[in-house]
């Protein structure tokens, strides 16, 4: 077996091992949650029709025959209905997939046209007044919530000036707002990274050659300092991307944008447990997936952890 083989074979075990952990850890604490049955059946509801809800749906069986026949049809994909609805919760996730990541990479575009150029600016003279100005306004910019930002966009852009919607997800126009929220929140942090990169390789040896060699300004910052100190940043962008995919909930809901957190939000109030966790596990999945695209960027850009393996 080549060397890269047996990498992708650990990363396939590391995988099994994460995904196991994360639907047993669910399985565990939705038990904790209520009972469904009683959501189901409502507050006029009597005791047998109760019972007959948790006889179909397999609720009086003990847990541990639960688990195990949670666990095989997991391995089918098999991830049961809706108790919403009575469809199948796998496809309703999956249905949810796309507007999630189109939402993830309009953001992650938004916030690397933001903070590029401009931790660029910051860190090619920190020292410079307007630089100190403008440093300062992206520190306070990284304590402002993301919802809060939505908000107020919201209120400008939807209801004052009425040049956007602010619900929705048809339509240019809709991707706007939900778009620059996530890019003002991830934003300053990269913002931040990318400065303190671009000041540090202004100190390397290679910077001094380069001017030595008559190098401008514009050339040393765009062509030698940015690209060295972009490479730090990968691994930032990579925990963005992956943080886009599972965390932007409150983003979602704020502007009913139809992906996996509005799903989430609105199985977990109904204690929906199959879209729950059909939604959790295709999350862990595609969380793991740019986890390791990242690390496998990083290596490519870098060359000195190539022989590490993926």
């Amino acid at each position: 077996m080549s060397f890269d083989a047996r990498a992708v074979v650990r990363r396939i075990g590391v995988l099994a091992v994460f995904l196991l952990s994360v639907v047993t850890l669910l399985f565990f604490l939705l038990q904790l949650t209520g009972d469904p049955a009683e959501v189901m059946v409502g507050d006029s509801g009597t005791p047998e029709q109760l019972e007959q809800v948790r006889k179909q749906y397999g609720f009086d069986r003990p847990l541990a025959e639960q688990y195990v026949r949670y666990l095989v049809n997991l391995a089918q994909f098999d991830f049961g209905v809706s108790f919403a609805n009575d469809q199948p919760a796998f496809s309703l996730v999956m249905d949810r997939v796309g507007p999630t990541l189109l939402l993830t990479f309009l953001s992650i575009i938004a916030t690397l046209a933001i903070a590029v150029p401009l931790g660029a600016w910051l860190g090619a003279r920190p020292d410079a007044p307007e630089r100190i100005a403008g440093g300062i306004a992206v520190y306070i910019a990284q304590g402002v919530p993301g919802f809060v930002a939505g908000l107020l966009m919201i209120q400008l852009f939807a209801v004052h000036l009425r040049w956007l919607p602010s619900i929705g997800h048809e339509g240019v126009a809709t991707w706007i707002l939900p778009t620059l929220t996530l890019a003002s929140f991830l934003a300053p942090k990269l913002t931040r990274v990318v400065a303190a990169n671009v000041t540090e390789a202004m100190r390397e040896d290679y910077i001094r050659t380069a001017r030595a060699s008559g190098a401008g300004p514009s050339g040393l910052l765009w062509r030698h300092a940015l690209p060295n100190a972009l490479l730090g940043a990968t691994a930032l962008v990579g925990a963005q991307f992956a943080f886009l995919i599972s965390g932007a909930v409150i983003t979602e809901v704020i502007f009913a944008w139809p992906g996996l957190g509005w799903l989430l939000v609105k199985a977990t109030t109904t204690l929906d447990f199959p879209v729950i966790q059909a939604a959790v596990f295709v999350i862990a999945v595609l969380v793991f997936a740019v986890n390791t695209l990242t690390d496998v960027l990083f290596r490519f850009i870098d060359p000195r952890l190539r022989t590490k393996g993926i």
